[in-house]
């Protein structure tokens, strides 16, 4: 995490992992979620912390998701369903479980049929946050697959010269195993800055860079600011202004839309009125790395690609 976004040090309080995962499971378990459910959603959070992505670990996200619980937003006990299948993809209706211990179940179900055909797709709808999606790319590179995920959630993106936002942050995750080199994983929004981060930021007391966030009419805002509430600013995508490729940014989130709302069959969070339940859609794809080519042979050529990254 960037310094800017660090609590300070007289305020930081230090845990083991052991004893984190043990708490964050228990609070999930005493707010009436299954084992299961409690045990993956304290893996995806513990485990974003210990990557340093904190702005969806325990201390930025846990308060967040009880307090949508016991509100009722989101399902304690949801039914997931497949409404849609085939041996090599799949659409699950999430019942408004949580993302982060449905987005497991949807990952699993993509490694399986990689392993029996392939490549597996599946897509998902009516869920809730999502978290670090890189969690669940990560699933399918430790078992030597290639693993995306992509999420389309919210509508505070603005659109390249847009006024009025339309898109989510919509990150885009990829992973891909190696052999002694640790797996690589890309996991990053197609906002300039995640949302998060401005919760994160207003936490910390710490200002924005210039190019992150817009003002009301939807002019970027080009010099550093602080923030006080996420919600008193626009956000920009990837690149902040046209200048500096923000129309990358923002064709990335209309991709990532199209593959998480209309490939699953639910719609566009633009195209929808302004509901007290904003669900999460997601792609989830598994690529067995066998099924296409030699598994030792791409491993060590992904070994040396990373050595000569690290050497220039």
């Amino acid at each position: 995490v960037l310094d800017r976004f660090k609590v300070p040090k007289e305020d930081q309080v230090k845990v083991s992992e052991s004893a984190l995962r043990k708490t964050v499971q228990n609070i999930f378990e005493k707010t009436g979620l299954s084992k299961e459910d409690a045990k993956n959603g304290t893996d995806v959070l513990v485990t974003a912390d210990l990557r340093g992505v904190e702005t969806h670990g325990v201390s930025n996200m846990l308060r967040i998701y009880v307090q949508l619980f016991e509100d009722g937003e989101l399902n304690k006990t949801p039914n997931i369903q497949v409404v849609k299948e085939s041996p090599g993809t799949a659409t699950i209706d999430a019942d408004r479980a949580l993302g982060i211990m449905a987005g497991v179940q949807a990952m699993e179900m993509a490694i399986l049929k990689a392993r029996n055909v392939g490549v597996g797709v599946v897509t998902m709808f009516n869920s809730g946050h999502m978290g670090a999606v890189g969690h669940f790319s990560m699933m399918a590179a430790q078992k030597d697959m290639v693993g995306m995920c992509s999420v389309a959630a919210g509508t505070g993106i603005l659109p390249t010269f847009g006024a009025e936002p339309r898109l989510g942050t919509n990150p885009i995750s990829i992973a891909s195993p190696s052999n002694l080199e640790a797996p690589i994983l890309f996991d990053a929004a197609t906002s300039a800055v995640a949302g998060n981060k401005l919760r994160l930021a207003a936490r910390v007391d710490a200002t924005l860079l210039p190019g992150w966030v817009a003002s009301s009419d939807g002019s970027p805002i080009m010099e550093e600011t602080k923030i006080v509430n996420r919600d008193d600013y626009y956000q920009l995508p990837l690149g902040g202004s046209r200048e500096q490729g923000s129309h990358k940014g923002y064709g990335f989130g209309l991709m990532v839309e199209i593959l998480g709302s209309l490939l699953s069959g639910d719609d566009p969070g633009m195209l929808r009125d302004t509901p007290s339940w904003t669900p999460s859609r997601s792609y989830f794809a598994a690529y067995n790395v066998d099924a296409f080519t030699d598994i030792d042979d791409y491993k060590k050529n992904m070994d040396d690609m990373l050595a000569t990254l690290k050497s220039t």
